[in-house]
Formats: C-alpha cells, structure tokens, sequence
C-alpha cells in the first residue's frame, strides 16, 4: 500500500468524463487569450519542457534575466491575466480547505517528452494556503518527497482527472513528474497532458484583504 507524505494527498478520479471535458473547454478560452510560452531557467535561461500560461490576478513565470517570480501581466502580451473561471474557484472552495481564494493558476502542458524535475513551490508569500493541482489528459509518474531534496520519495500514477492537495507540513515538499504515458486518454486532440495547479500568492486577512 503506497503511503504518503502526511499533508500529501491523492483524489483518483474526481472529476468525470464531462466536467474534464468542461474544464478543457475552459482552458481554450484561457489559451486564447493568453498564449502559452515556453518559460526559461533562471541565470542560464534553458528552456523547460512545458509550455505554461496563467489565469488569474496573478501569474507565475520565470525567464533567465529575472527568475522565478508572480506578476500581473503575460510576459509575451503584457496583457493582464484572464480571470480565474468560475469552475476553478469552485474547486479551489470545495477541496481546499482554506478560506480565501485562489490568486493563481498555473496552466502547464506537457507534450510526450515533457518531465519536471523535482521542485519546491516556495514562490508565494501565504504557504498556509494548500497547493491544488488538476490532470487533464494523458497520465503521468508523479513523483513527492519531503522538504529536503535528498528525502526519500515516492511515485504513483496520476490519470485524468485526479487531484492532488500538498499542503500541512508537507506544503515545501518537493515533487515533480517523471514522465508521461503517452496515448493513456482521449480527453485532448492530441497527445498530452494538461496541469492546472491553484496557489494562493500573497497573506490573507480576510474579506476586507482585496484578494
């Protein structure tokens, strides 16, 4: 029985059929108007694998120049954000646990080949908050450990529609995705997978915080 990290945890098919296709809808319309890009490492300015875009007050993106960072805008556009939809905010209130609402959604998509080594989300100001993030398309080898980088981990398979919380005292936890199994769905037109990952960025302190 695989056991996880305590403040990890593994939702298998929360969505159905329908509402993954739903949300994918929802994702065009946010590809639309905010295209996906292909971020760079900081310092060297390698590209990584995904193609990434936001929704949302905020966005996370990273170039070589400035690194890792949430800002309001698209880096290509310099147009604001698209607004998170609904359908997230629902999720996000649903599962999360926590109070305030979502400031960011990353949108990854990974093609066949894409991987994300094993990484801290530590970006944001609130680590109160939980980390929510969605699978859409194909499966994929996720991969946790624990808040050092040589911890321990362990894998499991995330499928379409699955969730995963990382929150508690395994909110810093590293993790990444090793690799995908390729032709696993029929949710997207082509191969791929698509990850959609909630963060709360700045403190809240309630209604009157403006976020």
């Amino acid at each position: 029985m695989l056991v996880l990290p305590k403040g990890i945890r593994h939702i298998p098919g929360f969505l159905s059929r329908s509402a993954q296709e739903d949300l994918v809808e929802v994702i065009r319309l946010v590809v639309a108007e905010a295209p996906l890009f292909t971020p760079e490492m900081p310092r060297t300015g390698k590209p990584m694998s995904v193609r990434m875009t936001n929704c949302g007050p905020l966005g996370w993106v990273t170039d070589k120049e400035r690194g890792y960072r949430y800002q309001p805008v698209h880096p290509i556009t310099g147009r604001p954000w698209p607004a998170l939809p609904d359908r997230l905010l629902d999720l996000w209130r649903e599962m999360s646990g926590f109070e305030g609402p979502p400031e960011a959604c990353l949108v990854n998509y990974y093609g066949p080949d894409a991987k994300m080594g094993l990484h801290q989300d530590r970006d944001e100001q609130d680590l109160a908050a939980p980390v929510l993030s969605i699978s859409l398309g194909d499966a994929c080898l996720f991969r946790v450990g624990g808040l050092r980088r040589e911890d321990r981990t362990v894998s499991f398979r995330l499928d379409s529609g699955d969730l995963v919380l990382i929150g508690g005292e395994s909110r810093l936890a590293f993790h990444g995705v090793d690799r995908l199994y390729r032709g696993t769905s029929t949710l997207l037109k082509r191969e791929g997978r698509i990850n959609l990952t909630l963060r709360r960025v700045t403190p809240w302190r309630g209604e009157g915080n403006g976020g």
